[in-house]
């Protein structure tokens, strides 16, 4: 047998190869707090149940790792599936969206799910947690998969399954239920241990400890905004007729998409002319703050917000927060000693409120002009005054945060918080997530306007992310209207130029992993040629050809 050297818990050691990662974790991970979920050597993620094969750095994913965080989840997932169908063997699980730090789901059935029926699943849930049963990961031919989603009725799969031009594919078996997932699985039922079910009407709430959190789960906090504009998605979903991946691909391949463009951007747009209103008819409103998390579409919105405006008579006067940077030298730090740009504290709030009410008593001001070249202000800036009948458009990552217009009377405000908040599933089982929608957006932006390749996008992410939590999603609720920037054609767009600039990422990167997971991802999507998308869509503000968005 051959030996193989490794290097594991900074130590030097020998095993055969064909051990499993596995079978290291049960001898360096005892005692560990935190559960271990996935492998990894030389760069690459393995499950627990795959053998090494080669010599190198082993390293252990816990579930508070990012990586490992998504396998405990999906893992979390199949043994939510597992238990209610061992209950409920008719019903129709759908895993739907992220609520609260867990995930939001519903179990159709004859009988309306209860809290009742959850506290059956917990039960059943946990008897498998004790039993540590293992998750087998199988290779099945194409062929075979069709027949066990077959007999299971599982319809939104078989759909997916039909277009996919893979002849193999990667199935999961728990105690005799077979499911597909799209990502890595944890090795048994055992190290589950942490989670929370809790009935949420309609459906049930699934959490789970956060990344970077240990084993710690998160205090609940409601988000009805945030749901009630789920809902609305779902409801325009409904309209389409599409309900997963493999539906706008019958779609797609039928050459149905010019009336799933067409329908999509009208919804956008009916949606846009409803805040238009909601603005005009709060008669005392003279300020509209717009904020999202990055690769929202925040400036497209914005511009056709301001039209929608003019319909209603009103005069749009944008004002950008970008003026009011204050000297670069006496920018705040973050906690690693560097300047911190997304803080809040880097703008100069004294001026920017005092301008603001200025302009709201009709007095004309001099707006500054911020030169990004030097980190200082220019000494000529532009003279604005407010008509009667105007309207200021503020645009920014701090347009929630009430710290931002303190000092001005919450009726003169109307806040709208934007993001792309994707609804459409790959199958029954397996959500997209947001954040994956805007990182794509954000790759083929980079590249096509800014000519960063996608190995750095994906390594900017984490400290957009840190920003985004800190500066953005914490004052979402405070939103009072929320505007679902998505389109659920916007993959098959974005899929090819995406997919090219992902191909480049190399494999030593420390986004090789990441880059993978979303070719992997892009190539479940049939592709839609750019040239059917409208000039003014939110979608042109990443691909070029906006008749508001210059590159």
């Amino acid at each position: 047998m051959m030996v193989l050297r490794l290097e594991v818990n900074n130590q030097s050691i020998e095993v055969e190869k064909g051990t499993t990662f596995n079978e290291l974790v049960n001898i360096y991970c005892q005692g560990n707090n935190v559960p271990i979920v996935l492998g990894k050597l030389n760069n690459k993620y393995y499950e627990l149940s795959c053998s090494i094969e080669e010599p190198g750095k082993v390293d252990f994913i816990a579930a508070d790792d990012r990586i490992g965080n998504r396998a405990y989840a999906r893992t979390l997932q199949f043994l939510f599936i597992k238990a209610t169908l061992d209950l409920f063997p008719e019903a129709k699980i759908t895993i739907e969206h992220s609520l609260s730090k867990g995930i939001f789901g519903e179990v159709h059935m004859e009988k309306a799910l209860d809290a009742e029926d959850i506290i059956l699943i917990k039960k059943k849930m946990d008897e498998l947690i004790e039993k540590d049963i293992p998750i087998k990961t199988l290779k099945v031919k194409k062929e075979e998969a069709i027949k066990i989603f077959s007999s299971y009725g599982m319809e939104d799969k078989l759909k997916l399954l039909k277009n996919l031009r893979n002849n193999e594919l990667r199935l999961y078996e728990l105690d005799g239920r077979y499911d597909y997932f799209y990502g890595k699985l944890g090795y048994s039922t055992g190290v589950l241990k942490y989670y929370e079910l809790a009935y949420h009407e309609p459906g049930f709430l699934l959490r789970f400890p956060e990344e970077g959190k240990g084993v710690e789960i998160p205090v609940f906090e409601p988000q009805e905004k945030l749901e009630k504009i789920f809902q609305e998605t779902e409801q325009w979903l409904n309209i389409l007729d599409i309900a997963d991946v493999g539906s706008l691909n019958e779609k797609v391949l039928r050459k149905e998409f010019d009336e799933i463009i067409r329908v999509s951007e009208a919804l956008h747009e009916k949606k846009i002319a409803y805040i238009a209103d909601m603005i005009h008819d709060r008669n005392e409103v003279k300020i509209v703050l717009i904020a999202g998390p990055s690769s929202s579409g925040k400036t497209t919105f914005s511009k056709r917000l301001a039209i929608q405006l003019r319909v209603n008579g009103l005069i749009p006067i944008p004002i950008s927060l970008d003026d009011y940077f204050i000297d670069r030298d006496k920018t705040p730090l973050d906690e690693e000693g560097k300047p911190d740009f997304e803080s809040i504290y880097a703008l100069d709030l004294e001026l920017f409120n005092k301008q603001l009410n200025l302009l709201l008593e009709g007095e004309k001001v001099t707006i500054p002009s911020y030169n990004f070249k030097t980190g200082t202000r220019d000494e000529e800036g532009h003279d604005m005054q407010l008509p009667q009948n105007g309207v200021l458009i503020i645009e920014g990552i701090h347009g929630l945060n009430d710290i931002l217009t303190s000092t001005i009377p919450d009726h003169n405000k109307f806040k709208i918080y934007i993001s792309a908040l994707t609804q459409l599933n790959v199958d029954n089982h397996n959500r997209i997530a947001t954040a994956d929608v805007r990182k794509i957006r954000r790759i083929v932006r980079d590249f096509l306007s800014r000519g960063y390749g996608g190995d750095e996008t994906l390594k900017m992410w984490p400290s957009i992310k840190r920003g985004e939590e800190r500066n953005i999603f914490v004052y979402q609720e405070q939103a009072d209207v929320m505007f679902n920037s998505t389109l659920v054609y916007e993959l098959s767009v974005l899929k090819n130029c995406a997919i090219e600039e992902l191909s480049k990422i190399h494999q030593d990167s420390e986004v090789y992993n990441e880059a993978e997971r979303l070719i992997d991802f892009l190539k479940l999507f049939e592709a839609i040629d750019s040239d059917m998308v409208p000039e003014n869509s939110i979608l042109r503000e990443f691909i070029g050809g906006s008749c508001f968005y210059k590159y």
